[in-house]
């Protein structure tokens, strides 16, 4: 008799916040490091830099149980000068890339959670792969670039998308999109 083994269990409900708890940071730079160095070889070890002494991280939390207790994505989001913010280190684990609310709701946090913090321009660097993702929720390439040796785009939101979100350290809840059967 063969057995089929069993996918790992993915949550369907996540919770998207600001950075609260100790145990957050920490597995928001283990998902990083598994993400852009392990997976991607983007860089050797560790991908943190000076960005993330100002930077503010935000997680999307999954559970297991009644309880958020999970990790399974992250991005961080700095003001650079006043009204000008970054979005940077958009990482999500792999077995929840497929999931339609992860990725963009860490985006729309990031981007709403600015907004509310003055924001007037709101950038990334986008790895090209990633750019139609992005251009759907409402972002428009500047310029491609060329990043750690790899094509990237230099995206900017439309603000008039993301409404200022003032409540980031709860944050909110994001569902998975029910699958075609």
């Amino acid at each position: 008799m063969i057995f089929e083994p069993f996918a790992p269990f993915v949550s369907s409900e996540f919770q998207l916040k600001y950075v609260t708890e100790a145990w957050e940071r920490r597995e928001a730079a283990a998902l990083r490091r598994e993400v852009f160095c392990r997976e991607q070889k983007i860089f050797e070890t560790d991908d943190r830099d000076a960005i993330d002494e100002a930077a503010t991280t935000i997680v999307g939390l999954s559970s297991h149980t009644l309880a958020f207790e999970a990790v399974v994505g992250t991005v961080r989001i700095h003001e650079e000068t006043p009204g000008l913010w970054w979005g940077s280190r958009l990482a999500v684990a792999k077995p929840y890339r497929r999931i339609g609310a992860l990725g963009p709701g860490l985006i729309r946090l990031a981007v709403s959670s600015a907004h509310a913090r003055g924001c007037t321009t709101f950038l990334a660097h986008v790895q090209a792969a990633n750019a139609m993702l992005f251009q759907r929720l409402h972002w428009d390439v500047v310029e491609p670039i060329d990043l750690h040796g790899r094509p990237h785009f230099l995206m900017r939101a439309d603000l008039a998308h993301y409404p200022a979100f003032a409540t980031p350290e709860t944050g909110f809840r994001a569902f998975r999109r029910a699958e075609a059967a």
